[in-house]
């Protein structure tokens, strides 16, 4: 074989090697594999590749929790997508709370997507522990979890209404929730995945429990945001479940090109209603969540916004 030929074989060869230039890659990270976080993160990577006919390519990986997930702003690069309440990305902005001691320039470059299904408190009983309000938690075994937004929301409403000291807190992981409370191991446990939470799903389809209702004036003391889980959302409920919520929306930084910012929301807002059909809790977002986002969007997605007619406030642009 000539050198010509080498050369042209080896050239043929290694184009073939090379993957798609048009396929742009993103890592979503959300929360642990047991929540609905990361079940929607899947559902939002599988959207994205069928609209996209291949040519965006999500990978979702587990997380610990939103705290985390801004953490590692600092160390990723352009294809970084993760999930978290707004207010955290303020804190960590400002290097209050969980971020004191830790600020990093990297946290001013993080940029708003798109808002997701809110955080939803669930305190989830077992029949057995006669449960039915919070006060009832005295005295029993409770799953909070480790390092999660619920854990630490759920340690601040023990707080608050005076029991801190009157319940144990159980050491298990809250992927092992479901089978805690089915052997007895635990009285409850605290999630909080958007509804239908899977594993509220799964408890109460698999073992008799309660979720716990709050009162308009404890609600209020929490200074979180009231919602309604309608009755029969779970297994054994009869009643609507008065509860409270958190904004969460899905962000980068501006290391991400615009394209590919614009891109990213433009198919999550059109293939939503797909979405929707096989999962109820896509029906809880619409352009009323986007007052949520309380910083800057990425310039690519706010691209998407004003050709969708979408209105934002002078801080978002």
């Amino acid at each position: 074989m000539t050198f010509h030929r080498m050369t042209a074989a080896v050239l043929a060869g290694t184009m073939l090697a090379l993957p798609a230039a048009a396929e742009t890659r993103v890592t979503y990270k959300s929360a642990k594999t047991a929540s609905s976080y990361y079940q929607m993160g899947v559902q939002i990577a599988e959207a994205m590749q069928e609209a996209s006919d291949g040519e965006i390519s999500v990978t979702v990986e587990e997380s610990q929790g939103s705290v985390q997930n801004v953490m590692e702003v600092r160390a990723r690069g352009s294809d970084y997508v993760f999930t978290t309440p707004p207010v955290l990305v303020s804190l960590a902005q400002g290097g209050k709370a969980m971020f004191e001691g830790k600020g990093d320039p990297a946290f001013d470059e993080i940029r708003a997507l798109f808002p997701i299904p809110s955080l939803t408190m669930h305190f989830v009983m077992s029949e057995e522990s006669g449960a039915t309000t919070l006060a009832d938690l005295e005295g029993k075994t409770i799953l909070l979890g480790k390092g999660s937004f619920g854990a630490t929301e759920g340690e601040k409403y023990l707080d608050l209404f005076g029991l801190a000291d009157k319940v144990e807190i159980a050491d298990v992981e809250l992927s092992n929730a479901v089978p805690a409370i089915q052997n007895g191991q635990i009285d409850g446990f605290v999630t909080a995945g958007s509804w239908p939470a899977p594993n509220v799903v799964e408890a109460a389809a698999s073992t008799g429990v309660t979720v716990l209702s709050m009162s308009d004036e404890q609600i209020a003391e929490t200074g979180r945001t009231k919602l309604v889980i309608p009755a029969g959302t779970y297994a054994g409920q009869d009643e609507d479940i008065v509860t409270t919520s958190l904004p969460v929306a899905a962000y980068t930084t501006t290391k991400m090109d615009d394209e590919t910012a614009y891109q990213l929301t433009k198919t999550y807002w059109e293939s939503k209603a797909k979405l929707a059909e096989s999962s109820a809790w896509w029906n809880g977002v619409d352009d009323a969540l986007m007052e949520n986002i309380t910083g800057q969007i990425h310039p690519g997605a706010v691209r998407y916004y004003e050709e969708a007619g979408m209105a934002l406030t002078d801080a978002q642009k």
